[in-house]
């Protein structure tokens, strides 16, 4: 299994969009078995495939979420009726992904991830990388979307990674940006030893007659870290994402031809960089 973290410490770059939209793809257009992992505490990709009133209803019959991974210590529960009692944490081996449709399935985002306390060097940060290698031979990718900030959720992502895949929206500040993104990471792969590998750098929500996107794209190509790593393929800005994705339609759902081809060919580049 292939795991790939989407990240970028920008919000409003459409990370997300691109984690559902790829992972829709594998699964439509190459039969494969993807998961989705959303660790972002917004939890925007899990609203992307699932309904508030569906989501409300897991929630309430107790579907495992992103929080099972990392909330493993066992807690006091009060009862008017029955007392005080103990609730057990979910095992690893007991957190079953929501399949969304053939072949697609999603570990939740949830809310509540808020509210752990989870500092660096007491070992949570390794627990999504160890549930992934429990049912690593049930998929053939593991996408997770992670949070815009450089915080422990973005830690857990890469350890638990192979590849990173950075999307970038062409304005001014995004030199700074990635930059400081591969500075980040690089401090990571060094504190933790990791092996990981950039896929490569996808331009998203672009518009090529802009000056933004043209002063962007100059900078990557002079950019010696980032050059070799952009991909051929870019997602254009259409409107037509945002009511896809309040309706939990992906771009293949779409009549937009020009974003059919985009994100096919964005997904056919990723499996060449990833192989």
């Amino acid at each position: 299994m292939k795991t790939i973290a989407v990240v970028n410490m920008k919000g409003g770059v459409a990370k997300t969009t691109l984690t559902v939209n790829i992972a829709d793809c594998l699964c439509k257009r190459h039969e494969a078995r993807v998961l989705i992992v959303d660790i972002d505490p917004q939890f925007n990709a899990t609203q992307c495939l699932i309904s508030g009133e569906t989501y409300a209803k897991m929630i309430s019959e107790g579907a495992s979420t992103i929080v099972d991974i990392f909330d493993y210590i066992p807690r006091p529960s009060a009862s008017a009726t029955s007392g005080i009692s103990t609730i057990q944490p979910k095992k690893l081996s007991e957190i079953k992904p929501t399949k969304v449709k053939d072949g697609l399935f999603i570990l939740p985002g949830n809310l509540q991830l808020y509210r752990l306390e989870m500092t660096p060097g007491e070992g949570r940060e390794y627990r999504l990388k160890r549930y992934l290698e429990l049912v690593s031979d049930s998929y053939d990718y593991a996408i997770i979307d992670t949070p815009p900030t450089p915080s422990v959720w973005m830690s857990t992502a890469l350890i638990a990674s192979q590849y990173y895949l950075v999307p970038c929206k062409p304005e001014p500040l995004s030199g700074t940006g990635i930059d400081l993104l591969r500075a980040v990471v690089d401090n990571k792969k060094d504190n933790y030893g990791l092996t990981l590998k950039c896929a490569g750098l996808v331009l998203t929500m672009t518009e090529p007659n802009t000056r933004a996107y043209k002063e962007t794209t100059s900078m990557i190509e002079k950019n010696q870290n980032w050059k070799d790593l952009r991909f051929t393929y870019e997602l254009p800005k259409r409107t037509e994402i945002a009511y896809l994705q309040g309706s939990q339609g992906t771009i293949l759902d779409s009549q937009q031809v020009e974003l059919k081809i985009a994100i096919v060919r964005i997904t056919g580049e990723l499996i060449k960089r990833t192989t």
